[in-house]
Order: structure tokens, then sequence, then C-alpha cells
């Protein structure tokens, strides 16, 4: 049976280029049957990387059958993952996020969570010796994966382990990292082909908060300027949105990359609470700039409050 490796839903340029690495590495080097697969279509910076890097987008699932091998990457909530992932046959977890809980096993598994600001980093800690054996193209994803979670070293979750690991795949690929990740931002930040409902849902997670359930969305971007231009239209999205996938509000932060901080829209009461009791913020309007707020992980959904 073919393990498939995959991160969660709406895969971002970690959640992309991560189980690309890992299938590679079972494959070649410890001789699994193994094929990476996203849940959902990647975003713009995710399909940067596969273009620039000459890589086959992984395969699109929206489910795995029951018994089915699966290696989980980038994540450990069942939130995230498709429905029934717990009657597949997970055999190892690889993740820099909190542990959730709510996932069973049918055995032990290898599991390996580091407080790293990338999964691609720690699966270079992982794989070790045999990257020599890695091809150009994995190791420009995993180049890719670390600008793009640690936005270029500008996020709070960046650490040492991130930057020495970037440096060294950088030199060996030739590669100049301002010049690139400049690169990756523009497509990043270019989002015109997509609907308001696509942009609240593009890169978001489901998070609960005293009874609260918020579908927690950010857009990086090097021109906040795109996104909040559509500031009405997304505010008219978001209820929409919020009814359909079961949540009580979206939260949308539009991250400003260059100037390190982020744009909270604020369309309604609850939204003015949560800013205010969570980043101390003074609201006035229908958005509130709240400075050196860049990471959902570390500073955004741990302050959350209502």
């Amino acid at each position: 049976m073919t393990t498939l490796v995959f991160g969660h839903k709406s895969p971002d340029t970690d959640s992309t280029g991560s189980p690309i690495i890992w299938a590679w590495y079972l494959n070649q080097i410890k001789g699994v049957d193994a094929a990476p697969a996203l849940l959902g279509e990647p975003n713009t910076e995710a399909l940067f990387m596969l273009d620039h890097w000459k890589l086959d987008k992984p395969q699109i699932i929206d489910g795995v059958a029951e018994g089915q091998d699966v290696v989980i990457v980038d994540t450990n909530n069942p939130a995230e993952l498709p429905d029934g992932i717990n009657a597949a046959n997970i055999t190892a977890i690889i993740d820099h996020h909190k542990l959730v809980g709510g996932l069973e096993t049918a055995g032990p598994i290898e599991i390996r969570i580091e407080p790293l600001a990338c999964t691609a980093t720690l699966m270079w800690k992982m794989i070790g010796d045999d990257m020599a054996q890695m091809p150009t193209g994995i190791k420009g994803a995993m180049l890719t994966c670390i600008l793009s979670d640690t936005l270029e070293f500008r996020s709070p979750t960046t650490t040492q382990e991130d930057k020495a690991i970037a440096h060294a795949l950088a030199k060996d690929l030739g590669v100049d990292i301002p010049a690139f990740a400049a690169e990756m931002f523009a497509a990043k930040s270019d989002v015109s082909a997509f609907s308001e409902a696509e942009l609240l849902r593009m890169d978001s997670k489901e998070y609960a908060v005293d009874g609260k359930q918020f579908r927690v969305s950010v857009l990086e971007t090097t021109a906040p300027a795109s996104v909040l231009d559509r500031k009405e239209a997304l505010i008219a999205a978001m209820p929409g949105v919020a009814s359909e996938d079961g949540a009580d509000q979206v939260l949308l932060f539009v991250v400003d990359i260059l100037n390190e901080e982020a744009t909270m829209l604020v369309p309604n009461d609850l939204t003015k609470t949560v800013a205010e009791k969570s980043f101390g913020a003074s609201v006035s309007g229908d958005t509130v700039v709240l400075p050196g707020i860049m990471s959902r992980k570390k500073q955004i959904i741990p302050n959350l409050k209502v």
C-alpha cells in the first residue's frame, strides 16, 4: 500500500512542500512506497515554489480510506485533517505546532514535534546525512518552506536553527535569500484571481475560544493595499463563510511582511471585543492596525479572548 503524506487543509507552502520532501525520503532512503498529497488547492506562493523548482503538484484528496497508511505533517489537529482520519493507519506525525489531541492510532507510531518555525526545518534535522542524496528541486522546496514560514526570518517563531539551515540550503543551491524571498512574497501577494470567500479560507485555521468558534484567517503580503482595497467585499463575505463552515465569526488579519504589522478587519461588536481584549487595541473603525503582530501560531491564537 502506498503511504500518503499530507499536511493541513488550505495548504500553504509548508503543507505543500513538506509532503513532497518526506515522500522523497520515504521512497528513496527508507524504501517505503509513498506519495505526497494535498487537502485542497495550494496557495499562490506554494504554486510559485512548485513552478520554480520544477516539482509536480501533488494529488489533491478530500478523504482517506479506512486503513490507509498515512504520515501527517505540519499539523496534529484533527479539525485540519480529513473526516475519518482516525480510521486511517497513521504511521507518523511530524509537526511544529502545539499538541492539540484527538488523533487515534492503531499502535505505537513515530512522533516528532519541535518548537521550530517550519516543518521542513525539522525534516532537515531528521534526514541528516542523507541530505547529500536529495535532488536540487527537493532542497529548493525545503528552503522555500523555511523562508515562507519565517517570513524571511521576520516572524517571531523563527529560531536560530531555522536561520542556519536556510542559509546552508541557500549556499548549497546558490540562492540569494533576499532576492528569492522577494519573488516568493510577490507571488503570495498576487490574490487578484481569488474571490472574497476564497481569500477568507486561503490560509485559515479553526479555533474555539470561550464557546465561540472562529475561523482565524491570515493573509501575508508585501502589498497589503491589494487586500484592504477589498475590505467592504471581504466583510460582506464573512457571514456566509462563517455559516458554511460552522463558525461564529471569521477573524481576518492582513499581515504586512515588510512593515511587520497586521491589520485586523473589525466588522462588528464581536470582532471589536476580540481586538480590544486580545491585543489591547483601541478600535474606532472597521479596521485596526496591530504593530508587531506577524504570527498566528505565536501571537494571534494564544492571545484570543472574547
